[in-house]
């Protein structure tokens, strides 16, 4: 693993190595291409197929959660054969195949079959990737490593969506539903961007040699560790809460915003999520990961209690601007704990794990949200609100829990 040193710690995110710029410039490419996409699905299918919440919900859950399975496996892999980077440029490659087919889906089925394929592409690479980042750098740096990654991931969601809005503007001004034209033209679109993903991986990253005794690695959460296990119930307790942020787009639409309007909202979001990113990564190899969590995750109580309350568009757009700041501190610490807590050689089976409880746990937490906005058969739910003071309640809830947990972490290597 590639250590510190003095030079390192003062140059911060210039010095950092090559395995970390690669991994960052691929997630870059892949949520331009993604994100063109996926922030106006919910749009595709409530405007154009007419589908309703509740379904809505069930194609988020189905396609997360069936996919994350391969996320345990994907990891738990790559800690078997050393090897992080052809497993994780094998799931960008399924993702990028898969998109195409966005273009020719016309009924929700077909799209929840394309969302899955994309998905088990997101399954097969998470864990290897993150491994890598962490296997390349010290634990010194590692918050600002996952930070940095973050902070390219969401310039790359920046960029795409601008070419989405883009595209909207040019095709359909500022009408408030999306048409099924311009949806095709954005998937087009988004092609170049997820090919340009699959190279920059494949070319510039290299393995990281993990140490010539490798323990078997095994997939349960006794051989991770009782830390981890009280960190993965705390966090799924979280999630069970988070549900798809394809609510949060149908709740600014309903809240008045064109689709114009949702494309510039999603672009601030971005912005404030790449910005906040790095300096919090940092900031939690100062001053500790749970720390930087638990102000996320209060942070995403006071957001999803504003989310619920909201009266207009333009307050959607205001509380979703501050989400990005719960994104920020929050998402990339977590990744970072996790190497934390874990052996370097299980890293990539606890990556694996953990994103795949999370993955599982998207299932039931966007089926509750869509049950909860707009029920099921005759009973008609709770309305528009109630999945997000919900969300509000599991985060406060959460965040309490991880204030009384006191994790001892692995020493550095």
């Amino acid at each position: 693993m590639d250590q510190p040193n003095a030079s390192e710690e003062k140059q911060g995110w210039r010095a950092l190595p090559r395995n970390v710029w690669a991994v960052s410039l691929t997630s870059f490419f892949m949520d331009i291409s993604s994100e063109m996409v996926i922030n106006i699905l919910p749009l595709f299918l409530y405007n154009v197929l007419g589908v309703g919440t509740s379904v809505i919900g069930l194609i988020e859950g189905i396609a997360e959660a069936t996919a994350s399975l391969l996320k345990v496996f994907s990891g738990w892999m790559s800690d078997r054969l050393g090897s992080r980077k052809w497993i994780a440029v094998a799931g960008y490659g399924l993702s990028a195949l898969s998109k195409p087919f966005f273009y020719v889906a016309n009924s929700w089925a077909a799209v929840l079959a394309v969302r899955w394929g994309d998905r088990v592409g997101k399954g097969i690479r998470t864990a290897p990737r993150d491994a890598l980042v962490a296997d390349s750098i010290g634990e010194r740096q590692r918050g600002l490593a996952f930070g940095f990654h973050r902070a390219a991931d969401t310039g790359g969601a920046v960029v795409g969506l601008l070419i989405a809005l883009g595209i909207v503007w040019a095709t359909q001004s500022a009408s408030s539903d999306l048409s099924k034209h311009t949806f095709q033209i954005v998937v087009l679109a988004s092609l170049i961007p997820a090919a340009l993903a699959v190279l920059s991986l494949a070319i510039g990253a290299r393995e990281v040699a993990i140490g010539a005794k490798r323990a078997r690695p095994v997939v349960t959460f006794k051989g991770l560790g009782k830390h981890f296990l009280i960190f993965m119930i705390i966090v799924g307790l979280f999630d069970l809460g988070n549900s798809s942020d394809a609510f949060l787009v149908l709740r600014a639409q309903e809240r008045g915003l064109s689709v114009l309007g949702i494309l510039g909202m999603l672009v601030t979001f971005n912005v404030v999520y790449a910005l906040v990113s790095t300096p919090a990564g940092s900031l939690s190899d100062r001053v500790g990961r749970r720390k930087v969590i638990i102000g996320g995750w209060l942070a995403y109580a006071l957001i999803y209690l504003g989310f619920a309350l909201a009266g207009a568009g333009w307050q959607v757009w205001a509380l979703y601007a501050l989400y990005g700041v719960y994104y920020g501190l929050a998402y990339g610490t977590a990744k970072a704990l996790v190497a934390d807590l874990v052996p370097v050689e299980l890293r990539g089976t606890a990556y694996g794990t953990y994103n795949a409880t999370l993955g599982l746990l998207d299932f039931p937490a966007s089926l509750i949200a869509g049950l909860l906005w707009q029920g099921v058969g005759p009973w008609s739910g709770f309305g528009p609100s109630a999945p997000f003071l919900f969300g509000a309640a599991m985060a406060l809830l959460a965040a309490v829990f991880m204030f009384l947990w006191k994790p001892r972490t692995q020493p550095a290597g």
